[in-house]
C-alpha cells in the first residue's frame, strides 16, 4: 500500500474526471444552445409583430388626358415603387402613419422640381390619388378633388 501523502490518481480515476468533464461541457453546450435558441424566437417574434401592423391601401392613377407618351415616377417615404405610364397604375399597402407620396416625370427632362403631398394612412382604410399634368407640372390630387394648381391659388384666402 502507497502512504505517499500525495498519490497519483489511478486510470480508474482518469476515466471518471474524464467523464464528468464532458458531462459538464455537454450541459454547458446545451444552455448556450437553449440560450442562442430563446434568442433567435424573440427576433423572429419581434420581426413578426412588426410586419403584423395594421395597413391601408393606396392607390395612384392616371387622368385619362396625361398624355399617350408620357410616364412619371412615384416614391413613397423616398423609396422609389414605380414608374407608371398609360394603362397603368400603382396600387399597394403601407403601415399606418403618415407617409410622403411624390411624383416626377420618367418622360422629359428639365421639368420643375418633383412635387409631394403628405398622406397619414389610417388602417383599413383605402386612399385613392389620381395623377394630372398641367403646365408642365406633375401632381397627385386625392380622388374626388379636382382643381388644379393655379385654381387652387386663385381659391386661397385673401
Amino acid at each position: 500500500m502507497d502512504r505517499r501523502p500525495y498519490a497519483t490518481p489511478g486510470a480508474g480515476e482518469n476515466r471518471v474526471l474524464c467523464v464528468l468533464s464532458l458531462m459538464r461541457s455537454r450541459r454547458s453546450f446545451g444552455s448556450k444552445a437553449l440560450l442562442i435558441l430563446a434568442l433567435v424566437c424573440a427576433v423572429s417574434t419581434s420581426n413578426v409583430a412588426q410586419a403584423s401592423r395594421p395597413l391601408g391601401r393606396v392607390v395612384v392613377k392616371r387622368v385619362p388626358s396625361f398624355g399617350w407618351n408620357l410616364a412619371f415616377n412615384l416614391q413613397i417615404d423616398g423609396r422609389p415603387v414605380a414608374t407608371i405610364g398609360p394603362g397603368h397604375h400603382y396600387d399597394g399597402w403601407l403601415p399606418a402613419g403618415r407617409h410622403v407620396l411624390t411624383v416626377y416625370t420618367a418622360s422629359y427632362v428639365g421639368l420643375p422640381e418633383p412635387t409631394s403631398i403628405t398622406v397619414n394612412v389610417e388602417p383599413g382604410r383605402t386612399y385613392v390619388f389620381t395623377a394630372l399634368w398641367d403646365s408642365n407640372l406633375i401632381f397627385l390630387h386625392p380622388s374626388g378633388v379636382w382643381l388644379t394648381p393655379g385654381k387652387q391659388w386663385e381659391l386661397r384666402p385673401h
